[in-house]
Formats: C-alpha cells, structure tokens, sequence
C-alpha cells in the first residue's frame, strides 16, 4: 500500500503540462511585476526595503538593477515552460525569486510564499522528461512516466494550503460577514458589479463559499464522481478572486494545478495528443534512497504542518498582535490601519526630534509601519543607524499608537513608553510593547 501510494510508477503528462503552465505563469508574473510598477514601487524607490528580520543583508540591486533582476527571472520561466536547460533554469529561479521575497515585505502575499513552496518541488520533480528541448537535445531523458510522490507531494501541499485557509477563516469578523464587507468596500466603483459587491446577501455567499470551498475542494477534486464539477467550481472560484481582487497569477497557478487530479488520459487527450502512454506494470522504485526521499518529505510536511499553527504558542490574538501571521495560509482576513507619530530622543542632549515618516518611508511602508508591529520595530531599528551616523546615540518611541482592524474604531496598540531601537526582536514570543488585545474573539 505504501510503495504503491508514493513509489508506483505512473503516467507524467500532468507533470509536464503543469510544468509548461507553471513556466509562462512564473513569466507573466516577472514581466508583469515591470509593467505595472510592482518593482519599482517596493524594491526601487524605498530608501529601505523592510526585508524579513534577520535577512537586512539581502538588498535590491542599485539603479535599474531589478529590472534586469525581474526580466531574467521572467526569462528563466520560459526556459522552464520550454524545457531548456531546466534544473538549472527551475534552481536559479528559485534562489532569485526566494531572495526577493525575504528582501522585502511591505507587499508580502502568501502567494508569493507559495510561490517558493512550490518552485523548490519542482526542482526535484522530473519535469523536463517530455515535451522539452532537453529531450530533444539528450533523448536519453525522455521518459513518459514518473514515480506516484510527485502528484501526492503536490496534492498534500495543496490540501494544507486550503485546509488551514478554511480553518482561519473560522472567526467572528468572517463568520458575521464585517470582512466582506470591508473587503467589497474599496471596489465599489468597479464596472457593472461594483454595488453589487456591496449587497449584504453578497457577502454572507462569499463568506460561507469561501469556508466550503477552502475545506472541500482538494477532497471534491479526488473524487472522481465530484471531479468535474469541483473543477468548474474552481474555475469560477478563481476567476472571480482574479477580477475582484487583481492578485497575479495565484488564481491561474491554482487552475493549473487541478491537471494532478485528472486521469493521464483526459490531459493526454486534451494537451499531448501525441504523447504515447504509460503502460502501468506495478513497477516500484528499487533504490536506497526510498528511505531518505520519505525522511526528507515527512520533515517538509510537518514544517508545513506547524508553521501555520505557531501563533498558539504565542500569547495573546494573531489577529491584533500579527505573530506567527505570515506563512499561515491566513489569508484576506484583516484590514488594518494604523496611527501613531515616532520621536526619537538623544539619549545624551535629551533633544526630541519630531519624525515625519515621508522623509523615510514611501506610503505604503507608511501604513505598514503604524499597523504591523514588526514594521515599527524594523523602522525603529533603521532610525537608530541613521542617527547613529549623525554620531547621536537615540532612543525611538512611537507615541499615540492606535490601530483599527476590520474598521472597528481606533484602540491603543503599541507602548508608547517602550524605546523600541533597544527593544530585541524574538520570531517565536510574545513582545510586551504590544498592548494586550481590544478584540473580544477566540484565537
């Protein structure tokens, strides 16, 4: 039962096809971060970048530089969707895109974590075994089947990123329909549909398919008599989160995916008709190996598995003190805005300097810094060095900081008697600055 689970023998046309999507919507991503503006409003512009703590090493190349960054990264999915070169186009994308994402964090997005996730898989997968110019350089590699772990890696992976959305959305502002609303406010204006969005009966649907969806999509799209079904319910899903929300290649990267819990005939039918099938035998991998490959996949899985449940080890509510939030698969569930104003003190003179964050900060670092605990505490950090360059010893406090989650009314957040440059930053403990939680929810 366990071999053939994992270690069977089975047809790859998933596989390949998923690696020619993945290619061009990895490309899409690159190319559409230049011509929108992505790149150079987060990783251009700032004078600091709020990279993830312990990660202030990674910097943004100067000038131009991450043009060419986003532009090789967006060539390096076209090598991948075209099959050339591909191990060394699939790791070298990884590292790029990695880096980028620990560099900066003012626009985090799980996707964008999901992203890593899975380029590092298909590092491993063989993906570049048919329909590929590697194959056709070295026939030697061409293969039509694959080993039976690389579909349940992706599945398993799938069903922890849905599952744990699902389970988060289990909360008082999801479940009496506040976040919805605050979600469908600012796209009131939208052609056609935008008054709709704002209709009550409206978002009690999207919240109640949203907790549905996440729970039973993975499980619906297994089973064969519900396959097709959830597979339009997916598109749908997807189609409608791409319009309303604009949030890249997520939704299509997530269409993409259901070619795993198809049958190899119908993607060959479909994509490759040409392709010659496999013909299943029981065939098992025979290998010293085995034993590694499933010690390195059960310690990936219970990473994934604990990650997003970390921030019960930490005191007091994710949703108000946001640790542990990132890499949770906690995903569209809270609108924060923040105020407060910074000073900082010389520590010998006791002169008082009033911080105008537009000297410092574009403006979406400044909405970050007055919401997100570890923003203020990393700004406090950068305003420490700047005035240490001025040879001025300082102590940085951030004075009258209220915050409003959802669009409940301002409370007090952080202390504003804490000098928080002296502060130290612990990723896995509750920090005492942050005032105990106004929100009257379960964890």
């Amino acid at each position: 039962m366990f071999n053939k689970l994992l270690f069977e023998k089975i047809d790859n046309s998933a596989l390949i096809i998923f690696r020619i999507f993945f290619g061009i919507l990895i490309s899409l991503e690159c190319f559409g971060a230049i011509a929108t503006g992505w790149v150079k409003r987060n990783l251009i512009d700032p004078k600091y970048n709020f990279p993830f703590i312990d990660f202030d090493w990674l910097h943004p190349l100067p000038g131009s530089g991450m043009y060419f960054y986003f532009g090789l990264m967006g060539l390096l999915g076209l090598c991948i969707a075209f099959g050339f070169k591909y191990r060394m186009s699939m790791i070298t994308f990884t590292l790029l895109w990695t880096a980028t994402y620990l560099m900066q964090k003012t626009a985090y997005n799980n996707h964008y974590y999901l992203l890593i996730l899975i380029s590092i898989l298909m590092c491993f997968f063989p993906a570049e075994k048919a329909k590929s110019i590697d194959t056709k350089l070295n026939t030697n590699l061409e293969t039509n089947s694959m080993y039976s772990y690389v579909k349940w890696i992706i599945v398993l992976q799938l069903f922890i990123v849905y599952a744990y959305a699902s389970i988060a959305k289990i909360y008082v502002d999801w479940l009496d329909f506040s976040m919805i609303e605050v979600l469908m406010r600012p796209r009131k204006n939208y052609w056609l549909i935008g008054e709709i969005l704002q209709q009550s009966w409206l978002h009690s649907i999207i919240s109640t398919a949203g907790i549905f969806f996440d729970l039973f999509i993975v499980p619906t799209l297994l089973f064969k008599p519900t396959r097709k079904v959830a597979f339009f319910i997916s598109i749908f899903f997807h189609l409608f989160n791409s319009i309303i929300f604009q949030i890249g290649i997520f939704p299509y990267l997530s269409i993409a995916f259901s070619v795993f819990f198809f049958e190899p005939k119908t993607i060959r039918r479909i994509f490759f008709k040409s392709k010659e099938p496999y013909n299943s035998t029981n065939e098992f991998v025979v290998t010293n190996n085995k034993n590694s490959l499933v010690l390195l996949m059960s310690i990936y899985f219970l990473a994934q598995l604990l990650l997003p449940i970390r921030h019960y080890i930490i005191e007091d509510d994710v949703l108000w003190t946001e640790e542990g939030h990132r890499m949770s698969w906690r995903m569209m569930l809270r609108s924060r805005v923040g105020k407060g104003n910074f000073t900082v003190v010389n520590k010998n003179t006791k002169q008082i300097f009033e911080i105008t964050p537009n000297n410092y900060l574009t403006a979406n670092q400044e909405r970050k810094v007055l919401s997100y605990p570890d923003f203020a505490w990393q700004f406090a950090q950068y305003l420490k060095m700047d005035f240490k360059n001025k040879n001025m010893d300082v102590a940085v406090y951030l004075e009258d900081s209220q915050i409003s989650i959802n669009g409940k009314p301002y409370v007090p957040f952080l202390d504003s008697t804490t000098d928080l440059a002296a502060e130290p930053w612990k990723p896995l403990k509750h920090h005492n600055w942050i005032l105990p939680s106004n929100l009257k929810q379960p964890k």
